[in-house]
């Protein structure tokens, strides 16, 4: 059967889009996971890696899994815990955790109590494959690429020393393991830069800050809020410089940085220096209920930093409706649409320019409102339950390759059926995700026999099914959609906001526009 390509026009009717959630993280359930991450959420350091482990592990733990930490001791820490379910092992300081995990991972008798291991990399990794002597799957999970980051932490020496680890060895030993990149641009950096050549798989960020009502109570005067850790590699400086230079032609603008670190004291003194005193305030750490108001009357967040895995308080922002002027660097880039929930910019000079340009435009009300809506649509597509969905697919997925010559007995239950079978032959690359969308008689039926890697959702009262399928191109989409049996087929590769957020982000909740781009299935 010949289908017609609908012109843009033309509009489904309002339905209800329900998100397919719990497949992986269900058939996860039973499992023992172990966790090897830099720090844990009490340690006094912990950030937006840290929460992002945590957050994952604590829904598999609510969904049935096992879930093990190695992580650092930090001062007053016990050397055991337990935190929302999870064992919490701890040994060694900053650098002793890793010597530590390594003597603990040769010890037979603990490699022989998981299943599968995640293995967080902070800039330097673990190298879990050494130690646990690939005898369990593995999946390396990256934030972002620490390549230029060295040099603002170590010297000359201990900066090669970091590269190499991060680059050349790291990919030797992970070899062509699964790894997980918490944004596009990183896994671009993974392959651009350190040549890692494996599958790697895409799991955002979710979010625990609720999405606000819209109707916050936003500052009288033009203010900037700022949540962040101030460690070096943030850049709060290049903000003070550029709000010195904005300061002319926004003469009212407040500033307001919340957060605490090793730079504050030097931040404080450069502000200071600026003539920046009345204009700008640190607060340090705040309770969620202070930090989350003041968010709520800010007219505007910012970034400077040199690069992150993904920006997490930029999503934060969004949920209460507050948009962000970036500088154009890895993370960042995927966390702000540009023009739509924020702008991005190439530099600090251009930041500094823009600036006064972009609160002019959001003393418009109208404009404002119309900016707010688009932030608290963007970060309504993340959450954690998403996120533990996407991860332990992954995870999932390595296992199976990893047991692949084994008997099936061996693996977590799985759909052995034909259906599925079918569903889940592809051919291209990991990196290729397709949006499709089709009709089929039994929706959950067809959902259910995808990967688990794949996203999707169902319209009710339509039949149809939403699917980002991942690993797959136009071509191997049209595959799976006539091997499925369904009817409909559309396909086309998807965006970067669309394999970021998700199957939600097209709109279809509200009755899809279909895109002129679409390719027609036959």
């Amino acid at each position: 059967m010949t289908t017609t390509l609908p012109t843009p026009e033309e509009t489904l009717p309002p339905v209800r889009l329900i998100p397919v959630l719990g497949r992986a993280t269900a058939q996860l359930a039973g499992c023992r996971v172990l966790v090897l991450n830099w720090r844990d959420i009490r340690h006094s350091q912990a950030g937006g890696a840290e929460a992002y482990a945590h957050q994952i592990s604590k829904r598999w733990v609510e969904a049935g899994v096992h879930v093990t930490w190695l992580t650092a001791r930090d001062a007053g820490q016990s050397a055991r815990d337990e935190i929302d379910g999870i064992e919490i092992l701890r040994a060694g300081g900053t650098m002793g955790v890793y010597v530590r995990t390594a003597a603990r991972l040769l010890r037979g008798s603990l490699r022989q109590r998981f299943d599968a291991v995640v293995d967080c990399q902070n800039g330097i990794p673990f190298f879990s494959p050494v130690f646990t002597r690939n005898s369990v799957p593995i999946v390396q999970v990256v934030h972002h690429v620490h390549q230029d980051q060295f040099s603002t932490r170590f010297g000359p020496a201990g900066s090669l020393v970091g590269r190499l680890l991060e680059g050349r060895v790291a990919k030797r030993v992970y070899q062509r393991r699964r790894t997980v990149a918490v944004s596009a641009s990183t896994r671009q950096e993974l392959r651009r830069r350190l040549k890692f050549d494996g599958p790697i798989d895409v799991v955002p960020n979710g979010m625990n800050t609720a999405i606000s009502s819209g109707t916050r109570r936003r500052a009288e005067k033009p203010t900037i809020v700022l949540t962040s850790r101030l460690v070096p590699h943030k850049r709060v400086d290049l903000l003070l410089h550029a709000v010195s230079a904005a300061l002319p032609d926004i003469p009212d603008l407040q500033v307001e940085i919340i957060g605490d670190g090793p730079d504050l004291t030097t931040l404080r003194r450069t502000a200071v220096e600026l003539g920046l005193g009345r204009t700008v305030r640190f607060h340090g750490r705040l309770g969620d209920a202070e930090r989350d108001a003041l968010m709520e009357s800010a007219w505007l967040t910012t970034s400077t930093s040199d690069g992150e895995g993904w920006g997490l308080v930029v999503l934060e922002g969004a949920a209460a409706g507050v948009p962000c002027l970036a500088i154009r660097t890895t993370g960042i880039r995927d966390s702000v649409l540009d023009g739509v929930t924020g702008w991005l910019v190439d530099g600090i000079d251009d930041f500094a320019a823009i600036l006064p340009r972009t609160m002019a435009e959001l003393a418009d009300p109208t404009r404002a409102d119309e900016v707010a809506e688009a932030c608290r649509t963007w970060a309504g597509c993340f959450s954690w339950e998403r996120s533990a969905e996407l991860l332990a697919g992954s995870v999932l997925s390595e296992m199976r390759a990893f047991h692949r010559t084994q008997a099936e007995s061996d693996l977590p239950p799985a759909d052995r059926s034909a259906l599925h079978r079918a569903a889940t032959r592809r051919r291209a690359r990991s990196d290729m995700t397709v949006l499709a969308r089709f009709s089929h008689p039994e929706p959950a039926e067809a959902a259910a026999a995808l990967r688990l890697s794949d996203e999707v959702s169902i319209c009710l009262g339509r039949n149809r099914v939403l699917a980002l399928l991942r690993g797959c191109d136009e071509v191997d989409a049209l595959g799976v959609i006539s091997r499925l049996g369904a009817e409909e087929p559309y396909v086309r590769l998807a965006s970067r906001p669309e394999l970021l957020g998700g199957p939600a982000i097209v709109g279809i909740a509200r009755g899809e526009t279909l895109p002129s781009d679409v390719v027609p299935g036959r």
